[in-house]
């Protein structure tokens, strides 16, 4: 049986939000859902009230996406110069941050 060929979510994928280094596009999707279409949009934003209003879209997101959520944060505040150490969702997987 042939594999069923995945949807792709083109809007999100050429969106501005995909010049966030390792960002996913589910993430960008999150994002965009929320009306937030550019880098800039995220500066000064808190992730978690980021993520708080996702889940009241989509009950069922992924926890993971606090992450995305945070490194797209730290990026849109640091763009000229991000710690490359920062700019994986895993840096940012713990709950409380130094």
């Amino acid at each position: 049986m042939a594999k069923k060929k995945e949807k792709v979510d083109y809007e999100a994928l050429n969106s501005r939000l995909m010049q966030i280094p390792k960002m996913d596009i589910a993430s960008a999707r999150d994002l965009l859902d929320i009306g937030i279409q550019d880098v800039f949009e995220l500066e000064g934003r808190s992730p978690e009230s980021l993520f708080e209003t996702i889940r009241k879209l989509k009950p069922q997101a992924d926890p993971r996406r606090l992450w995305y959520l945070r490194m797209a944060v730290y990026f849109a505040e640091n763009k000229t110069n991000p710690d490359p150490g920062k700019m994986t969702p895993w840096a940012w997987s713990q709950e409380q941050l130094n």
